[in-house]
């Protein structure tokens, strides 16, 4: 993924895309910033860990943009819609309301889960397959209904 950051910055420097230059920036340097996080642990950033990253920069400008609009600054909503869409083309395609319910069923036929102690191997099964294509704090309440049931 390091790889197509860099030939993305390279490309939109190219075309004079000031926003896409910005945003690719902002995403290295939160990268830079996770690989310092991660030397101190003796650990390795992993694509995984860059997906969540990316996931957690999207959430944020969504907040952000929810702000924005009701304080009336368009401007700036708009600047956070458009670096949105940017980091959103980084993640991998979500997967829709039906595949996600299959994957949630799968994942805990898998993990043997039965009641909702198990919630949490479920949910992990999921991070593990799924990172970036599915909005967990949504996935969590599927599977909590479904074990507690």
């Amino acid at each position: 993924m390091r790889e197509q950051f860099t030939s993305e910055l390279k490309t939109a420097m190219k075309a004079g895309d000031k926003r896409r230059v910005e945003t690719i920036r902002m995403i290295t340097a939160a990268l830079k910033d996770k690989d310092i996080e991660a030397r101190g642990q003796s650990k390795t950033v992993s694509d995984d860990d860059i997906l969540a990253l990316l996931q957690k920069m999207v959430k944020s400008r969504r907040e952000s943009k929810e702000i924005y609009e009701k304080a009336g600054r368009a401007d700036l909503a708009t600047q956070e819609g458009d670096e949105i869409a940017i980091i959103e083309g980084f993640l991998p395609q979500p997967l829709s309301e039906a595949d996600v319910e299959a994957a949630i069923v799968a994942a805990i036929a898998e993990t043997g889960a039965a009641s909702i102690k198990d919630m949490g191997k479920v949910v992990a099964a999921l991070k593990s397959k799924y990172a970036g294509q599915v909005d967990f704090a949504k996935a969590s309440a599927a599977v909590k209904a479904k074990l507690g049931a």
